[in-house]
Order: C-alpha cells, then structure tokens, then sequence
C-alpha cells in the first residue's frame, strides 16, 4: 500500500489543525477520466482501484471542484477525473498549498 500522505500537517500550529485552503488540482494529460456511477463508486474506492490505496478521496475531489467537495453531490454517469499518476498528483497539491502559505504568511 502507498504512503499515506497527512494533507493536514502543513496546516498544524500548535497542536491545532487551522482551516485548510480549497486547492484545486490542475488537469494533466496522463489524468483519467471516468463516469461515476452513484450507485457503486465512492471516493475512497477509487483512490484505492487508482492508487493501491483509499485514503486519497480528497485528492479526487480536489481535481473536481465544480461538486463542491461532496462525492454525494455527483450526478449518476457524469464524468469525473481522477488526478493520475499520484506521485505527481501530490506534487502538484504541495507546490500549491507551498505557494498559497507563501502569499497568505502562513
């Protein structure tokens, strides 16, 4: 199983985890694109079926704004994507969440 990857840690202070920004994860040609099906997929089994691993339904989400981070939100049979591969996916959330910390002070 991957590493789990604590998208919180950069948002400790103190003990205390501070509200984390919405950071959404831009398109890459080596994303996929899938239907989700209501009625069988959820978020943490396709971060499991893409990524070995079920911990990264945010990341998903992350890729797919528009739901407003709610996998409960999705229409049947809309087409969702799937950041891919993860190493990179992650990657790109860093830089971001590097960048954000960067012009808020945090």
């Amino acid at each position: 199983m991957a590493e789990y990857y604590d998208r919180y840690n950069n948002f400790k202070i103190n003990g205390e985890v501070k509200p984390l920004p919405f950071i959404k994860i831009q398109p890459k040609s080596t994303d996929k694109i899938i239907p989700f099906l209501k009625n069988r997929d959820r978020m943490d089994k396709l971060s499991l079926a893409y990524y070995n691993n079920p911990y990264y339904g945010w990341l998903i989400m992350s890729a797919n704004p528009t739901f407003g981070g709610l996998e409960f939100d999705i229409p049947n049979t809309e087409f969702i994507r799937i950041p891919f591969p993860l190493n990179t996916s992650i990657q790109q959330y860093t830089e971001q969440i590097n960048n954000y910390k960067r012009l808020t002070g945090i």
